[in-house]
This record gives C-alpha cells, sequence and structure tokens, in this order.
C-alpha cells in the first residue's frame, strides 16, 4: 500500500509539471515592433501579432523572431569604377522595414545579408553608368535609381526599402588634386570674365554719361542762345522805340532831343573806352565844345521838362528853347574851345 502511495504522488508530481510546461508552451507573449511565425511540424502556419498569444503546445512552435520596425543597414565602402574610368572609393546606408513576417523569413535565407549584396552591386551599376563630375553633382539621381531598383527587387521578400543614402564618395589623391587645379583655372576664368565684363560695363556706362553730359550741355547752349537772342531782340526794341521817340520829338520841333541822343552814344563810347583793361593816353577832340553843349542841351531838355510838368505853358518851353540857344552859342564861345588852341 505504501509503495502504490508513493507512485501516485508521483504521478500526480509528474502531471502537475507536464501541465505546467503545456501552459508555459502555449502561452506567447510577442513585445511591440516583433511578430513571431509560428510552424506545426515544421510547416508555416500563422504569425503571432505584438500581445499575449496562445498556441497549441508540443505542436506548435516558434520559426522566426522578426523585427518588424524601421532598421539602418551600413553598406560598407567599396570601389566604384565610373564611366570616364575614375576609381573611387563610395559607401552609404539603407533603411528598410520588414512589412510580411512569413516572406521576410522564408522567400530569403539571411535577409540582411541578401539585402547588403544587392545594395552594393546596385551601386556599382548606378555609379559605373555615370561620369565623375554627373556623379559628384547628382546624388539625389543616384539615391533615387538606387532606392527604385533595391525596392522592385526586395518587394517579393517582403521588405520596404523607404531610402538609400550615398554617404561618402572618395576619389583618389592625385584626382583629387587635378579637381582642385580645374577648379582654381574655372575660377580664375570666372573671375576674368567677371573683370572684363565689369570693365565693359564701366565703358558703356562712362560713354553713356559723355553723351547725356554733351546733349545736356549743347540744350544748355541752345537755352542761351534763346535767351541771348531774345535779350538782343528786347534790346533792339528798346533801341528802336528810343530812336522813335527821338524822331518823334525831332518832327515836332524839339531840337534838343537829338543832342540827347548823341550825347547819350558818345558818353557811352567813352565809359566803354575807359573800362578796358589795357593801359591807354586820352586826347579830347577839337569839338568837345559841341559835346559839351550837347550835354547842355540835355540838362536844358531837363529843365524845359520840368517848367513843362510845373505849368509853364507854351511861353515857357519857347524861353527855355532861347536860353538853351544862348547857352549852347555861349558854350561855342566858352573855354573848352580856346583851351586845345591854346595849347597848340
Amino acid at each position: 500500500m505504501s509503495i502504490g502511495l508513493s507512485i501516485f504522488e508521483i504521478f500526480i508530481i509528474v502531471f502537475v509539471v507536464l501541465a505546467i510546461v503545456t501552459l508555459i508552451m502555449g502561452v506567447k507573449v510577442v513585445p511591440q515592433g516583433m511578430e513571431y511565425t509560428i510552424e506545426r511540424f515544421g510547416r508555416y502556419t500563422r504569425t503571432l501579432s505584438p500581445g499575449l498569444n496562445i498556441i497549441t503546445p508540443w505542436i506548435d512552435r516558434i520559426g522566426a523572431k522578426m523585427n518588424m520596425m524601421e532598421t539602418v543597414l551600413d553598406v560598407p565602402s567599396q570601389e566604384v569604377i565610373t564611366k570616364d574610368n575614375a576609381l573611387l572609393q563610395v559607401d552609404g546606408v539603407v533603411f528598410h522595414q520588414v512589412l510580411d513576417a512569413a516572406k521576410a523569413a522564408y522567400e530569403v535565407n539571411d535577409l540582411q545579408r541578401a539585402l547588403l549584396n544587392l545594395t552594393m552591386t546596385n551601386i556599382r551599376t548606378v555609379m559605373g553608368s555615370m561620369d565623375l563630375d554627373e556623379l559628384l553633382s547628382k546624388r539625389d539621381r543616384i539615391n533615387y535609381q538606387l532606392l527604385k531598383v533595391v525596392d522592385d527587387a526586395t518587394a517579393a521578400w517582403g521588405l520596404k526599402v523607404t531610402r538609400i543614402e550615398i554617404k561618402d564618395i572618395t576619389p583618389p589623391q592625385d584626382l583629387v588634386e587635378s579637381m582642385g587645379r580645374q577648379m582654381k583655372a574655372e575660377r580664375d576664368k570666372r573671375a576674368t570674365v567677371l573683370v572684363a565684363e565689369g570693365d565693359r560695363q564701366a565703358e558703356i556706362l562712362r560713354a553713356e554719361g559723355e553723351k547725356q553730359g554733351a546733349i545736356l550741355a549743347a540744350e544748355g547752349r541752345r537755352e542761351a542762345a534763346f535767351k541771348d537772342a531774345e535779350a538782343r531782340e528786347r534790346e533792339a526794341e528798346a533801341e528802336a522805340k528810343a530812336t522813335q521817340m527821338v524822331s518823334e520829338s525831332i518832327s515836332s520841333g524839339n531840337i534838343q532831343a537829338i543832342n540827347y541822343f548823341v550825347a547819350q552814344r558818345y558818353i557811352e563810347a567813352l565809359g566803354k573806352f575807359a573800362d578796358s583793361p589795357n593801359q591807354k593816353m586820352f586826347f579830347m577832340p577839337v569839338d568837345a565844345a559841341g559835346i559839351m553843349g550837347a550835354i547842355g542841351g540835355i540838362a536844358e531838355l531837363v529843365r524845359e521838362s520840368a517848367a513843362g510838368r510845373g505849368g509853364g505853358g507854351v511861353g515857357g518851353s519857347g524861353g527855355g528853347s532861347g536860353g538853351g540857344s544862348g547857352g549852347s552859342g555861349g558854350d561855342t564861345g566858352s573855354p573848352w574851345r580856346r583851351g586845345p588852341s591854346d595849347e597848340g
């Protein structure tokens, strides 16, 4: 009896242990960002999503644990020969994400290595079809072509390639020096062209300025000529008007007007002669007494005008005329006439 109880207890213990193990094997917790594939007798049946999952213990088992988050894969540096036979060192990075855990687990062996080799091969293909200058200046185009080719090739693996970036393009040292010399020559050329263009623009602007200056000077001379002509015209009109007034005065019998006109011209001539900058010696002519008489006539004309405004009438004018004539006669016998003859 004691032996039977011992066997029963052993059975109970084994049963409990098996139950615990079965429970543990049948309950699976999948972390966030992961998916597990389930295999039944070695054949894929379903995929476990994140959270608590129940499987059939002893029959089902976990096949592969796939990371469903976006992952970065470094592409190691490799040599690339361009279309113009330049040897470069190129490396990059690949951003990818598993969309189908079953395909990523069972459609390709070693997903990471397959993606890496595919990317490196296409880098050599795409960059080898381009010239060095084009390769250095069009990285966006290289990245786009690589992404399109690699993404199409990995679609059957349940993989989505989101981005491919070329990190470094390193040419040989001698090529770098040649590129530096070429860049310096190109910049010197552009500097020379810019200096020549600047000189050309300066000459054009200078010529335009001279042209505008000449035009403005010509317009100024034309305006000055118009003003001079207008001034001469007005002076001529004033002279004609004065001459007309003198002629009317002579016609009306006032002989003093001609004396005023002649004396005015004579005095103006003497003033111009005296204002000239040259040294001069001035000799009064023999008939200077006549000029003095003309000046006296001017004074007489002024007195007559004053007497006429004062109401002297015609008689006053006659007396003034007689006085003026007498003054002229007196001037003829004055010392102004005798002075030069005595000196002679």
